[in-house]
């Protein structure tokens, strides 16, 4: 027998090595501080530069991005409390629809989030930078400014997370979840401080600092295809929750931990962005932040800062600066599992799944995500675009949360046994319409993102974000197909793999 022949059967047979200790409040972090981060500090602003003519209607246009987020969510919760592994969107996709829809899907899911985990490294430096100038420390500050140090401490923040993932799921949970509730904290202060002011207190900030004098804000009519394009954007921000059903192999109880934890998680966020959005918009004219927004970037931190003291200011700054480093445990877990998953089918090389001894991590996976990451960086130091990686990891969830919708639809006549399994809306009366109007919707919101991203002005081809994508794409159709081949030269049952769960 081959030694791939051989490998497959021992972990068919047995135990993959991970280790069941993830409890609910560590799964609901995991989901919460992947969608917390540039998503909220960042994106409710900067939008207006990347979808003019949207004005005040961003928050209306949140509100409308979380329904495919919550129909997603759903069939997440059903999928996950019939199939809790490792790889989460992966393993369902594989086993209720084909193996290469949920590879191929999922690889391009791993990329935008691997790229992504390091844009967030990146971009977390001048977040520290500014801290430093509020507290008036010029030196340390002019030190992160500089090009070596800011790629230099880049790579120390990603690294020390890829070492607390390695030392496994008790270490992760002590340092995500204080993270996670330090977040809400300074995250209130926003919110506070937003409702407290109003545009007349910022108009006068402004005067006061720049001389400079704010027009009153006007009213902008909606357009319909404007609202769609930035609701397809403002919807980056609610596919975290996904980070949550990669962790399946390692969480305690998980037919019911996972769906609670994914409900938490969404609901949470979504309601603390609606909070922290308004906040913003309330005390900052919409006007003022689309012009500014054409000029340079902009983050929630530095919009207010016209209106707190010093101190404040570093409060704020501080809890944007944690919410991005949050970001980087959770999304490395994620991607990382992912990995793990491929090759433990073996349509990934072998050694991919290897878990530690000691730590119970899948270490290989972990290490290799964390050099994906590494390019993300490096990528980002040359002059990267960070709309460019936003618009791909849009993509590419939404062609996810499409497969989960339609997996829902399709489990019960591909994998009856496994259909069986379902303990979240086990009725088909309520799954059916459900996972319909879910694939109608999310379906809707990937024509649009397609469709303003070819019809958006850019200098190069390569700018937009779907051609890329494919290209994405056909290097996995590329893996994968080379993978089953080897599995088929090997003696490998394939459909045996695909119809049954992974081992625990």
């Amino acid at each position: 027998m081959s030694q791939r022949t051989s490998d497959a059967a021992s972990t068919s047979a047995g135990r993959t090595g991970l280790s069941r200790e993830m409890g609910l409040l560590g799964l609901a972090a995991t989901g919460i501080c992947s969608m917390l981060g540039a998503a909220i500090n960042v994106i409710p602003f900067i939008i207006q530069r990347n979808v003019p003519g949207i004005g005040p209607h961003v928050l209306p246009a949140y509100l409308f991005a979380a329904v495919p987020a919550i129909l997603a969510a759903l069939a997440y919760a059903i999928l996950a409390s019939a199939m809790p592994r490792a790889g989460g969107s992966y393993v369902y996709a594989s086993r209720a629809l084909n193996p290469y829809l949920g590879f191929v899907a999922s690889f391009s899911q791993w990329f935008g989030l691997s790229i992504a985990i390091g844009v967030v490294s990146y971009v977390l430096v001048p977040f520290l930078r500014d801290i430093a100038a509020a507290l008036g420390w010029q030196t340390l500050a002019s030190a992160l400014d500089s090009s070596g140090i800011r790629l230099t401490v880049a790579l120390a923040f990603l690294w020390t997370f890829v070492a607390v993932n390695l030392r496994g799921v008790q270490l992760y949970e002590r340092t995500l979840v204080p993270l996670m509730f330090l977040m809400f904290a300074l995250g209130a202060v926003v919110i506070v401080a937003g409702f407290y002011f109003d545009q007349q207190d910022f108009a006068a900030a402004v005067l006061e600092r720049e001389g400079r004098q704010i027009a009153k804000t006007g009213t902008s009519p909606l357009q319909f295809g404007t609202f769609l394009a930035a609701a397809a954007l403002l919807f980056s921000s609610f596919i975290g929750f996904d980070s949550i059903a990669q962790a399946g192999g390692e969480a305690r109880n998980p037919g019911r931990t996972l769906p609670l934890a994914i409900g938490i998680a969404v609901v949470t966020v979504g309601t603390f962005y609606m909070l922290f959005t308004a906040a913003v918009y309330h005390a900052v004219p919409w006007t003022y932040i689309a012009e500014e927004a054409m000029k340079r970037d902009l983050t929630a931190p530095g919009l207010l800062g016209y209106l707190l003291p010093a101190g404040w200011t570093v409060a704020i700054v501080s809890g944007a600066a944690v919410a991005l480093t949050n970001d980087l445990p959770a999304m490395l877990l994620a991607v990382s599992r992912l990995m793990f998953a491929w090759a433990e089918d073996g349509i990934f090389p072998r050694r991919v799944a290897s878990v530690h001894p000691k730590w119970h991590t899948p270490h290989v996976a972990i290490v290799l995500s964390g050099l994906m990451a590494t390019a993300g960086i490096l990528g980002s130091h040359l002059a990267g675009d960070f709309f460019l990686g936003v618009d791909i990891l849009v993509t590419s969830m939404l062609v996810n949360f499409l497969l989960m919708c339609v997996s829902v639809l399709a489990l019960p006549r591909r994998n009856p046994e496994i259909a069986r399994e379902v303990r979240v809306l086990p009725s088909r009366r309520a799954q059916v319409p459900l996972a319909l109007l879910g694939t109608i919707v999310i379906g809707g919101f990937l024509i649009v993102h397609v469709w303003k991203d070819f019809t958006a002005s850019v200098s190069a081809w390569y700018f937009h974000s779907t051609p890329v994508w494919l290209a994405v794409m056909a290097v996995a159709t590329a893996v994968y197909l080379r993978e089953l081949r080897n599995l088929r030269r090997s003696g490998v049952d394939v459909e045996a793999i695909f119809s049954t769960l992974p081992p625990e």
